[in-house]
């Protein structure tokens, strides 16, 4: 990979961080409102990434160094929290429930989303294999709302006769 196409990347990464990172230390209790988006605009302080990197700390001299790591450009939970909190201050409250289930979701190893997925396809699983599913989410990863989504599915599967 050359130079120009790491700094594409970078760029694009860079641009995309209204959508990472954790609340900074100070005023932990504090609610975030319409006036706080864009994060990455309004907020930037609060913008960290899932390894703890502020924005400033991430730039192209470091990824041609190999001092970042995929960890330092994904999406922190409490990123996605914050823009639940700004989504309810706008009304917009079923956008806040999914951003909040995403920030679950962060827990989930990708793979096993990808598993899950193709198993929430109509017709591939039985009632208690969803259901198991659901339990896993909820002990294992503690995704408590993507559990209760899924437990959802399994009982309007079953009323539609969509099982396996």
């Amino acid at each position: 990979m050359d130079a120009k196409n790491i700094e594409q990347i970078v760029k694009e990464v860079m641009k995309s961080m209204n959508n990472q990172g954790a609340p900074a230390q100070g005023n932990p209790g504090a609610k975030l409102t319409r006036r706080d988006f864009p994060l990455l605009e309004k907020r930037p302080e609060l913008l960290r990434s899932r390894s703890g990197l502020g924005l400033n700390e991430i730039n192209l001299d470091k990824v041609v160094k190999g001092e970042i790591n995929a960890e330092d450009l994904t999406i922190h939970p409490e990123t996605l929290e914050m823009h639940a909190q700004i989504c309810e201050d706008m009304g917009r409250n079923q956008m806040a429930a999914s951003f909040r289930r995403a920030a679950e979701l962060t827990a989930v190893p990708d793979e096993r989303i990808l598993e899950i997925y193709d198993q929430l396809r109509p017709y591939r699983c039985t009632k208690q294999e969803l259901l198991d599913i659901a339990e896993e989410l909820e002990t294992k990863y503690s995704a408590k709302m993507n559990a209760e989504l899924v437990r959802e599915a399994a009982e309007v599967y079953e009323q539609r006769e969509m099982l396996r």
